[in-house]
């Protein structure tokens, strides 16, 4: 089994993930493989992401090995999926009573072969019982309009009346029915696709979703782990209003209080630099006197430290920063992730977006998609401003603020 990854404390653990295992058979042919040497390598792969998201604490996991239109695939690829799935019964058994995990299965079970059916049947059996602990569900010959046609004819086939149907009693007759957590929070696809595809159509109406471009059989642990960070960073607010604290700063305000950073002679006279700087730390972060006064006591420490090259110092002023910082907004960032992707930020002197947007991801806790637009600003901000163009470097910070609030507050 693979090696266990973890995650920084305080961070959200989805209670369902559900995944589309996607690009085995790109992965094989980039290879010179036969299609199913791909699914072979993608079974090995979801095997170790079923452990790691159980020792993450995720309780559900859901994949989906194998739709109703997959029947449609040549034969020798099809018999070699269902000799993976025999493979797959016979060898995770003994895991899944160790484990204590309920195997669930999603889907049709007439048209599997016989033999599949009947361990389908036995373990799913033996099995229910750890079913408040954890459960694999395992999606073969499963199609989202099918589950819920198959789900509409045992809601008529049981007598009901159509004046008694609602939805608590129609998801009575659908495939994860009496699961602790039936309805996905977090939804993979893996191979760069973007689409549902009709998987759980009803359960993932409130699910997030993260589209990675890796192969199936490439998804690591490490990238799940990268998936459970993007989705701890969302705001999920099912319709209703944030239970979060807001940011309420003036984007205008702290852009100039910014420039004037970077233009110390712009500071207005009589007034020293760490105190401006400490008023900027108010304004942004909302930070009480004191605490904006250790909070700019860091900032200064790593700035002197950057400006020596002296990367390592600079990266412990850094993380006390952000140890201050998350203490005081009870955020879940990690202090030595950020603080290295700070350091990393000053070594391209601001102009890395990819490390821009992951830095805003991780001290604004949103994902990386919502942090796009703001880190392309603000990058754009730094070019101007190392080019010394101070005027376009105020405009472009003005709107990262603005862009950054619509996302944060």
């Amino acid at each position: 089994m693979s090696d266990l990854v973890s995650l920084p404390k305080n961070t959200t653990i989805p209670n369902h993930i559900a995944m589309i295992l996607d690009g085995n058979r790109r992965w094989a042919r980039a290879r010179g493989l036969a299609p199913w040497e791909g699914h072979y390598h993608g079974f090995k792969a979801v095997e170790q992401l079923a452990y790691s998201a159980r020792q993450l604490g995720v309780h559900t996991f859901t994949v989906w090995a194998f739709s109703t239109e997959n029947w449609e695939r040549p034969q020798q690829e099809i018999d070699a999926i269902m000799n993976l799935f025999r493979k797959a019964l016979k060898e995770k058994e003994k895991e899944f009573h160790s484990d204590k995990v309920a195997l669930v299965h999603l889907g049709r079970k007439d048209r599997l072969p016989q033999d599949i059916q009947d361990e389908l049947i036995r373990i799913e059996k033996e099995t229910a019982k750890y079913a408040k602990n954890h459960i694999f569900n395992l999606a073969v010959d499963y199609g989202g309009r099918s589950e819920i046609v198959r789900a509409t004819q045992k809601a008529i086939e049981s007598g009901i009346k159509p004046e008694e149907i609602d939805e608590a009693t129609f998801e009575k007759f659908l495939d994860t029915y009496g699961q602790p957590y039936p309805n996905p929070d977090l939804f993979i696809r893996t191979s760069g696709e973007q689409r549902t595809s009709g998987l759980l159509p009803w359960q993932m109406v409130y699910a997030e979703y993260y589209f990675d471009s890796t192969h199936l059989p490439d998804f690591s642990p490490e990238k799940l782990r990268e998936a459970i960070l993007d989705f701890s960073r969302r705001r999920r607010r099912f319709g209703g209003n944030d239970d979060l604290s807001h940011f309420t700063f003036d984007p205008h305000l702290v852009a100039n209080l910014e420039l004037k950073w970077w233009r110390l002679g712009k500071i207005p006279e009589g007034v020293k630099f760490s105190q401006y700087a400490m008023e900027h730390m108010r304004k942004q972060f909302g930070l009480s006197k004191i605490l904006a006064t250790k909070a700019t006591k860091y900032t200064l420490q790593a700035i002197l430290y950057q400006e020596k090259e002296k990367w390592d110092k600079a990266k412990v002023s850094l993380k006390k920063f952000y140890r201050l910082l998350k203490g005081e907004l009870k955020l879940a960032f990690e202090p030595e992730i950020v603080a290295s992707l700070a350091v990393n930020l000053s070594k391209s002197k601001g102009e890395s977006e990819e490390l821009t947007k992951e830095h805003l991801a991780e001290v604004y806790r949103i994902s990386l998609f919502q942090a796009a637009k703001a880190a392309h600003l603000r990058v754009l901000a730094n070019v101007e401003k190392n080019k010394g163009n101070w005027d376009k470097a105020e405009d472009y910070l003005q709107k990262f603020y603005s862009a950054l609030k619509e996302r944060v507050a």
